[in-house]
């Protein structure tokens, strides 16, 4: 009986233990288990704080890239700024410079001097100074004739680049008709776009109030008065262009819209003016035409077109010319 109940308690005591192993050997699992999640979730937490932490650094690269941009583009709007404002400041006192150099024409025309600021209806190109040669061509509308592009070409395409680069071709267009202007102007901008963008070639358009009333011209005993109304008139034109031309180079030469330049003819004409010994010369001819091919000192030309406009009503422009030379140049026995 003793015996049983031993076996009974050692049987009782042996469940128990197993069932406590078991249960500790499930917690031990469980624990194992909740480990290993724990392992898990604190592995993806350090990887979402590391794709955090890129994130961020990615965010901030970019924020700092966009800032600099932002500074550079502020940087270079302030230049910009700045550009146009001594590029307009610039071209200002340039509009100032020749438009007072149309002033000397108010003492010959009453009817200007109304005119608050004298100066060209129209101008394209970038209104170029300091150079060495300005070229002023003046056309007009001949019809169904035109040889300006022509001119042009022969006039450019003979400039080496250097030369180019220190002159600047004036093309006055002195014809009030609005469909001659513009034609004019596209056919330049057109075929000659380089040189107007460099500043190498302007096109300006003579103002209608400039011409003061010519119908009532004296006539010569063998003119009509048709021709002598377009010899006048020619004369005007001159001396509108060579005042817009005065303040721009050194010296001033003058052409016609109808004329073929001979090979390195600047560069002729450049050697020919460092070539003289004395700087004591009225003017220079470079063709026996009329008023074509005459070079001038620029400082000379308001002089020369006050004189002009002494007598533009009785002769025409290269006579006048003629006599200038006399005045200035001979003594009163060389004269007669």
């Amino acid at each position: 009986m003793r015996t049983r109940h031993v076996n009974l308690l050692i049987t009782l005591i042996a469940v128990v233990l197993f069932s406590f192993s078991c249960f500790c050997i499930s917690r031990m699992t469980q624990t194992s288990n909740q480990l290993t999640n724990c392992r898990n979730h604190i592995s993806e937490f350090k990887e979402s704080i590391l794709r955090l932490k890129n994130k961020t650094e990615r965010n901030r690269q970019e924020l700092l890239n966009a800032f600099k941009e932002m500074k550079l583009d502020i940087s270079e709007k302030e230049r910009d700024a700045q550009n146009a404002v001594e590029k307009k400041v610039n071209a200002s006192d340039t509009n100032e410079t020749v438009s007072d150099a149309f002033e000397v024409l108010k003492f010959f025309f009453p009817h200007l001097r109304k005119v608050d600021r004298i100066y060209p209806d129209v101008i394209m190109g970038r209104e170029k100074t300091g150079v060495t040669f300005a070229l002023g061509i003046s056309t007009v509308n001949r019809g169904n004739y035109s040889y300006l592009k022509q001119t042009l070409t022969s006039i450019l395409s003979r400039m080496t680049l250097p030369e180019e680069k220190d002159s600047v071709v004036i093309v006055s267009i002195a014809d009030s008709n609005e469909n001659y202007v513009k034609s004019v102007v596209d056919m330049i901008t057109k075929k000659f776009k380089r040189q107007v963008t460099s500043g190498s070639l302007e096109v300006i358009s003579i103002p209608a109030y400039f011409y003061p009333n010519i119908s009532h011209a004296a006539r010569s005993t063998d003119d009509s008065e048709k021709l002598e109304s377009w010899r006048i008139k020619q004369v005007l034109d001159f001396c509108f262009l060579m005042l817009y031309a005065q303040p721009k180079a050194m010296y001033y030469l003058q052409l016609e819209d109808d004329i073929l330049a001979n090979k390195m003819y600047l560069t002729k004409i450049t050697d020919f003016v460092h070539n003289i010994t004395s700087n004591n010369w009225l003017y220079i001819e470079f063709s026996v035409l009329g008023f074509i091919g005459k070079l001038f000192k620029s400082e000379d030309l308001t002089d020369f077109v006050r004189f002009f406009l002494m007598f533009y009503k009785d002769k025409p422009i290269d006579l006048l010319l003629g006599d200038i030379f006399l005045v200035k140049m001979c003594t009163p026995g060389e004269a007669l």
